[in-house]
């Protein structure tokens, strides 16, 4: 009788709890960066939207596909558990199935095709607030591939090992899979890396689109108040 009286009085609570859980699986989520590697576009410590609907749906806490009605492209950002850990990465697309890419000392090189560099206009640096980057020892670039852009983070002097990560390829993308990279191109584990490598399409399980919020985790977690609802 209890256990009855119990369940009518919290069972409109549990069925909320229900839908919102099954909301976040299928639908959208918030993920948090725990690391630099897509530094200067996201930052540790800023909180992603998810759109988990972007490419298809899903059965429920599952990489199934019930549907699918469009495909990563290249400068999308996307959320994917890793291969070898399970631990969920947040990367950009870099390149597509078929597409043949190349890295030579930071720059890339897609169906032989080079991208071109520019410097930051004012209004760009002013946006990503670069008071929080040391310029002695990194230098942020707009790298532009055809119609796909994005700010991107190289170290001034590399390393043995940084320089390994600057040169690749030429490699050709499987089909059904996707070449990711983190926009902090010297710190970032990716598709580069053996261990990683290319991103197969059922592995990818949404498109990052903005930052709800931010916090400084070297800063006892004070907001970021300019970051907040940001669009990337």
């Amino acid at each position: 009788m209890k256990l009855t009286r119990f369940w009518i009085e919290w069972r409109g609570f549990f069925a909320i709890i229900v839908v919102m859980i099954l909301f976040r699986s299928i639908a959208a989520d918030w993920n948090q960066v725990p690391s630099g590697s897509m530094l200067p576009s996201i930052l540790e410590g800023d909180r992603l939207v998810v759109d988990k609907l972007a490419y298809g749906l899903r059965v429920p806490f599952t990489r199934i596909h019930l549907l699918q009605w469009d495909d990563p492209d290249r400068g999308d950002i996307v959320t994917f558990p890793s291969p070898q850990t399970e631990e969920l990465y947040v990367k950009r697309v870099i390149a597509i199935p078929g597409d043949l890419i190349e890295l030579r000392s930071n720059q890339l090189i897609i169906n032989d095709i080079p991208a071109t560099y520019s410097h930051l206009t004012e209004i760009q640096q002013n946006k990503l607030d670069l008071s929080e980057f040391d310029q002695r020892f990194f230098t942020q670039l707009q790298e532009t591939h055809l119609s796909s852009e994005r700010v991107v983070q190289v170290r001034k002097t590399l390393s043995i090992h940084e320089r390994e990560s600057a040169n690749f390829g030429p490699y050709r993308v499987p089909e059904g899979s996707y070449f990711v990279m983190g926009d902090n191109r010297n710190n970032s584990r990716d598709s580069r890396r053996p261990e990683v490598g290319t991103i197969t399409r059922d592995r990818i399980m949404g498109r990052a689109h903005a930052v709800a919020f931010s916090l400084r985790t070297d800063q006892y977690y004070l907001p970021r108040a300019h970051r907040w609802f940001v669009d990337l």
